[in-house]
């Protein structure tokens, strides 16, 4: 099958394009940065660059790729994201799952795109009531903090565009947290660095539910959904989703750090906003038993207790 990734230099785009090669894919990696052409010839892939948010641009590439598959991996989540401005560091990536999902998937209309996938995200955005892990059924979040509601709206656009678009078969891959290579949670990522210094707290309760799932096991997810999945959406993450006041300390440990601090609600609130104390104290993991059963995969790390600061992550 011929394939166009969008977004193929970013941390999932480095391990998906040599995979689908692997597979006998014919690959065609988009990236906006002429700079990464060498990269994805390296991965395996012929270079289109384009710049995503520039429709023009995108239906040139994909008209001249004339893909049968594409798999929107966009994001712009580079570096730390600041929780006390969560709508301002999600800025780039909310026009990346809303403008270009919508670029992508009218210049795959153009040439028949039988298959159409896009990255979503399973955690924060699930409503925080009921059940603390949560399946693909269970709806986004009706009450979240202000800062949060724009990202989640940018998710909810992307997630009907792309499984509402009945001329093609729309997937929606909601990962984890990514760890392992070229993540925040590298050996040395953003996050892993703010582990080791003790700028990255328990806050309040700790009882938010995070799931995970190491980069490369979410490409070969993706490689799966591609070749056998159905419209719909899957959530792809690990087997062990954790409380904060769980994960944290686990992770410092594994990395060799002093424990985490923790601090009180208000102070967490006041040091870095309501959405921080959210995400600490309040949201859901996800079940990944659908992808499981669907598209039968498994992931070779079932527990982020035997990736994250581990034999390098």
């Amino acid at each position: 099958m011929k394939v166009l990734v969008a977004g193929a230099g970013g941390a999932i785009g480095r391990q998906l394009l040599p995979r689908l090669a692997k597979n006998g894919h014919e690959v065609v990696g988009m990236t906006r940065s002429a700079e990464k052409a060498e990269l994805v010839r390296a991965l395996g892939a012929e270079p289109a660059i384009a710049d995503a948010l520039d429709a023009e641009q995108v239906a040139r590439a994909v008209a001249e790729a004339e893909p049968e598959a594409i798999l929107h991996e966009l994001t712009a989540l580079s570096g730390s994201i600041d929780l006390r401005h969560f709508d301002r560091s999600f800025e780039g990536t909310n026009r990346l799952r809303t403008e270009a999902t919508d670029h992508l998937l009218s210049a795959g209309r153009a040439v028949g795109v039988k298959r159409f996938i896009a990255q979503s995200y399973a955690g924060w955005p699930l409503e925080r009531s009921g059940s603390w892990v949560k399946s693909e059924e269970d709806p986004f979040d009706p009450s979240l903090p202000g800062p949060m509601r724009r990202g989640q709206e940018a998710l909810r656009h992307l997630e009907r565009a792309v499984v509402e678009a009945d001329w093609t078969v729309g997937i929606v891959l909601r990962y984890g947290g990514f760890y392992g290579p070229h993540t925040s949670l590298a050996p040395d990522g953003e996050h892993t660095e703010m582990i080791r210094k003790r700028k990255f707290p328990v806050v309040g309760s700790g009882d938010g539910v995070w799931s995970f799932v190491h980069i490369a096991d979410a490409a070969v997810a993706t490689v799966a959904a591609l070749e056998r999945g159905e419209r719909g959406i899957y959530n792809v993450v690990d087997d062990e989703p954790a409380p904060v006041r769980e994960w944290l300390p686990e992770v410092a440990k594994a990395l060799g750090a002093k424990p985490p601090r923790h601090v009180p609600r208000w102070l967490g609130r006041l040091a870095a906003g309501e959405a921080a104390v959210v995400m600490m104290t309040e949201i859901r993991g996800a079940s990944n038993e659908k992808a499981k059963r669907e598209l039968g995969w498994t992931p070779g790390h079932p527990s982020w207790r035997q990736g994250v600061g581990r034999n390098g992550g």
